[in-house]
């Protein structure tokens, strides 16, 4: 399908497409001032058109053509579609690897076969590898607002490259997710609109450039992710709606083949064609443009015919269940080819319903996703968050209901773009108190994140606490790492970005029991949480989080093994903007605490997480040593609360400062310029 080069009969230009129902099907652009029958297309017994057409027709040289941009013009095309209203309609080419800038819109004869990859030595090893078992922990972005030009225009995907890559390895990310990069009209769709399934949007380039960036990346040892959109399409008349004058990629029933809050259609899955169409452009992808995995947007609403429909609007299946019979079906034959040929990519379920066996594969009843965004635990913890923490101990189930269900599918902790737009505010603006508790908050948040079961990602700016929310329309606010809290916060950031990556004990057994252990679950007097996670040798992390303002002092808890305990990040340390409260090593003492022989005793900074390094358990001569087991340190068991001796309540020490950063002078720049980027291009 699409228009491919081909040295058949010499140098040509093979274009085949699929409409059923048209009545004549022509190859039309500006080679031919673009009149609509010069280059009738053969019509093939299974509804495609064929056509081969001499290259020389596209080529400004053998056309004798001097005008400016020539060249380009000469490779638009579309296809005229006479329709059974005798009509002619022009079209897009759905499988073009290319198409014109917007607001045009015809598609671009390309040529991706010749670039000359350089990511041989990351793609050996993605191979071998299982994002399962491995570190993720994905930067979420939008290219267009990433960075931009002083006047406004966009970066090209190499100008991204060259500041984006040492910024991620410097950062520590282990991937970059990029919100749609496939071509789609509207900017403020932000991708998730897609006209061109198997073309990069020309907004920031050329194919050619999308794989130096992604080239580049791979390079630097940083995974890609690329949001994809196999849940619906736009209405726009050049595109795949209504292509050749009658249902042909939507799904025919009205009550089935419209999302009408968006203004798009939904894919009649049922049909093989359609089906066929969506696992290749999925795969194209992957195996094209060599990205890790592709993150599969709305899933909820490709499950369910009832989304977002009210009474009378939607129609049960065949069985009377509200379930989208045939979706179910695609998804399973999507993910199943797609891991069946690359078993270590990953393919992403952005879904937010209770769909069982999401990830699991389709032979057992699943959807064969590997992983889901897991968006019950994001909406707990952001509503906990906000809470006044004066008043969270009335909510501490939300900070640890999710060990309920946290094992049961491959889940991704996504802090998204969808938590920062359309008057949801920042993340940095969704925290509580002044200008110094919200970012002590957002810092405990972190530290509870990263070291919670599950892979990871945030949304570009979160990282350095970007106070407005996320527009489409303008870059980021780099400035404001000129502030000590911002650039504080986003040297927090990196240092937990490095130190998961390097300890195997936050990854290495996500999903599973074995991998965690509760220690006080239920101190929800103090707002204190503190835990057990484990890697695959038994190797073991404490975390403590105190999600209350108070400064508690030598707080008691059970501990597994005997020996000394060693502060190993703390998020109220000075370096990260808090007021420097630190415990550095730490004895155990024998007495029983928690369901353990030892205890220690800590004290906690207000607005804090620690992490703790746990001493390797001391071997009894000719006895093992005693096992921990998963199963004691399920929630449903928990013990009694920790003994603390607690400090009169009392706000941070750190005196409170403005609340708008503008009001705090800017660091130096001989002494705190941050690496790049930082400032404005």
């Amino acid at each position: 399908m699409g228009a491919h080069k081909t040295t058949l009969d010499g140098q040509a230009w093979q274009f085949t497409v699929w409409a059923p129902n048209a009545l004549r099907v022509c190859v039309t652009g500006e080679f031919c001032s673009w009149r609509y029958e010069d280059y009738p297309m053969q019509k093939q017994y299974d509804g495609t058109w064929e056509l081969r057409l001499p290259a020389a027709l596209f080529d400004a040289q053998a056309q004798g053509r001097t005008d400016p941009d020539a060249q380009q013009k000469l490779r638009a095309y579309k296809y005229a579609i006479l329709c059974a209203d005798g009509q002619w309609h022009l079209r897009a080419d759905p499988y073009a690897f290319g198409s014109e800038l917007r607001p045009a819109n015809a598609s671009l004869l390309t040529d991706i076969g010749g670039y000359a990859w350089q990511d041989a030595d990351w793609m050996a090893r993605r191979a071998q590898g299982d994002p399962v078992h491995e570190p993720v922990n994905i930067y979420e972005m939008h290219l267009g607002s990433w960075r931009r030009h002083k006047d406004g225009s966009f970066y090209t995907y190499e100008e991204t490259a060259a500041e984006l890559v040492p910024y991620l390895k410097d950062m520590g990310y282990t991937h970059v997710e990029f919100l749609p990069v496939m071509e789609h009209p509207l900017d403020m769709s932000w991708g998730y609109q897609v006209s061109g399934f198997f073309a990069p949007t020309a907004r920031y380039g050329t194919a050619f450039g999308l794989m130096r960036l992604i080239d580049a990346l791979h390079q630097a040892g940083i995974g890609v992710i690329l949001d994809w959109v196999p849940a619906h399409f736009p209405k726009d008349g050049y595109g795949l709606y209504m292509f050749d004058g009658a249902p042909c990629y939507e799904d025919p029933n009205p009550r089935r083949g419209e999302h009408k809050e968006w203004g798009t259609m939904v894919f009649n899955f049922g049909m093989p064609e359609v089906e066929s169409f969506l696992v290749s452009s999925a795969l194209f992808w992957i195996e094209q443009y060599h990205v890790d995995g592709l993150r599969v947007d709305a899933v909820a609403s490709m499950l369910y015919l009832d989304y977002n429909r009210r009474d009378g609007e939607w129609e049960q299946n065949v069985k009377g269940g509200k379930e989208n019979l045939e979706a179910i079906t695609f998804l399973q034959k999507c993910n199943t080819a797609i891991l069946g040929r690359h078993p270590h990519k990953m393919m992403i379920a952005e879904e937010s319903t209770a769909w069982p066996l999401v990830t699991k594969p389709a032979a057992d009843g699943g959807l064969g996703f590997n992983f889901k965004w897991n968006m019950g635990w994001m909406n707990d913890m952001l509503s906990y968050m906000k809470t006044d923490p004066l008043f969270r101990a009335g909510n501490h189930n939300k900070v640890t209901f999710s060990f309920f269900y946290a094992f049961s599918e491959n889940f991704v902790l996504p802090i998204s773009h969808d938590e920062v737009v359309h008057g949801k505010c920042s993340l940095i603006n969704k925290m509580p108190g002044d200008y110094e508790a919200k970012f002590a908050n957002l810092r405990t948040f972190y530290g509870y994140m990263m070291a919670h079961p599950g892979k990871k990602l945030l949304f570009m700016g979160q990282e350095f606490g970007q106070f407005i929310e996320w527009d489409e329309k303008k870059q980021l606010d780099w400035m404001l790492l000129g502030y000590d809290k911002h650039h504080e916060l986003q040297t927090y950031v990196k240092d937990l970005n490095h130190f998961y990556r390097e300890t195997a004990s936050l990854w290495q057994v996500d999903y599973s029991w074995e991998g965690f252990q509760w220690i006080v679950p239920d101190d929800n007097k103090q707002s204190v949480i503190a835990f057990l996670r484990r890697d695959a040798k038994g190797k073991m992390l404490l975390v403590v989080c105190n999600f209350n303002p108070v400064l508690r002092e030598s707080y008691s808890m059970g501990v597994p093994n005997p020996g000394t305990y060693k502060e190993l990040i703390n998020s109220d340390d000075v370096k990260y903007g808090g007021t420097g409260v630190k415990n550095g090593s730490v004895k155990s003492v024998k007495g029983p605490m928690h369901g353990f022989d030892q205890h220690i005793e800590v004290t906690l900074p207000p607005l804090s997480t620690i992490y703790f390094s746990v001493p390797a358990a001391r071997k009894k001569a000719g006895k093992p040593a005693k096992a921990e087991t998963a199963e004691a340190a399920k929630p449903e068991k928990a013990a009694k609360p920790a003994a603390t001796k607690t400090a009169a309540p009392k706000k941070r020490t750190a005196k409170p400062v403005a609340t708008k950063p503008a009001a705090k002078k800017p660091r130096a720049a001989k002494t705190t310029k941050p690496k790049t980027p930082v400032t404005e291009s």
